[in-house]
């Protein structure tokens, strides 16, 4: 018997009876739907307890699937190195990471204030910083200091570089890293910068990442999502005049990543019924091309 395909998934199954009350409402939860439905191993990472009884409700619900539920701050290292630790030491592999927990408490830029005031950044924290950290091992540096970005090795790489080619497969893949940005990471969204930014970020850094994962045959994607009902938003009322995306276009496009290899550096913008893969801006002339291929070549910048 082949041994289930195991699975992390960062989550926000806070507001536990909204969830309940939506079924598959969260980003997180429909995504742990959507493995379970494919009899996998499911490892849940949120910052909230609560998620512990959602996850529970599910080993009934999906009686092929097994899952772990593990108390962790993305945005807090030495808990997430520490779980990911666990669970490749419970399960012995780790094939899929979903990068998904996120926030959009935005603070504000524009302010009326005598003394210019530091902006609270939790956003970016979560929504950026936690999935590089989903994605990079962080090396303190020797004098004990704060970590250095600057020394990023690979964390969901560093597990899923361990696994071993598919046999047979016509294109190799060791694993897949899958990121929850959003289409206010493609657009202008005016209402939350901030919470663009991070997003744009997390868009940038799938693109640029995805051509040296591909030497070890590790495959990394985005999520673009465009409305979703789910438990970021602070008001449930919002929803009430927005046209929504179902859930299942969203577990549509995660089941059509993971099960492609060919498919890495995509952006999947997820809208209505579509799964659109977007293409990266075009290079404004030929020099700029020439120049990024040549920093490519270097090897550095």
């Amino acid at each position: 018997m082949a041994a289930k395909k195991s699975v992390v998934v960062t989550a926000d199954f806070s507001n536990v009876d909204h969830l309940h009350a939506g079924g598959a409402s969260g980003i997180g939860l429909g995504i742990t739907r959507s493995f379970a439905e494919h009899g996998a191993h499911i490892s849940v990472l949120d910052v909230n307890p609560e998620g512990a009884q959602i996850v529970k409700g599910l080993s009934s619900e999906y009686p092929n699937a097994t899952f772990s539920f593990m108390k962790a701050d993305i945005s807090q290292w030495d808990e997430l190195a520490a779980v990911f630790e666990q669970i490749y030491r419970e399960q012995g592999r780790i094939d899929v990471v979903m990068a998904n927990a996120g926030i959009s408490k935005e603070p504000k830029l524009i302010v009326d204030e005598d003394t210019p005031s530091r902006p609270p950044l939790h956003t970016l924290d979560v929504n950026l910083v936690g999935t590089i950290y989903s994605e990079f091992e962080i090396v303190p540096p020797s004098d004990g200091s704060v970590s250095d970005p600057r020394t990023a090795v690979k964390l969901a790489i560093h597990y899923i570089r361990k696994n071993a080619v598919v046999n047979g497969a016509t294109v190799p893949s060791k694993g897949s890293i899958i990121c929850t940005a959003s289409n206010a990471g493609l657009y202008p969204f005016a209402v939350a910068p901030i919470y663009a930014a991070s997003k744009f970020g997390v868009v940038g850094l799938v693109r640029s990442l995805a051509r040296q994962l591909e030497r070890q045959a590790i495959q990394i994607n985005a999520l673009a999502p465009a409305v979703l009902e789910t438990n970021i938003a602070p008001d449930k009322a919002l929803f009430k005049t927005m046209i929504l995306t179902p859930m299942s276009t969203l577990t549509r496009g995660v089941q059509q990543l993971v099960s492609n290899p060919s498919l890495t550096g995509q952006i999947a913008e997820i809208h209505g019924e579509n799964v659109s893969l977007r293409e990266p801006t075009p290079y404004v002339d030929e020099d700029t091309g020439t120049n990024i291929e040549t920093f490519w070549s270097l090897g550095y910048a």
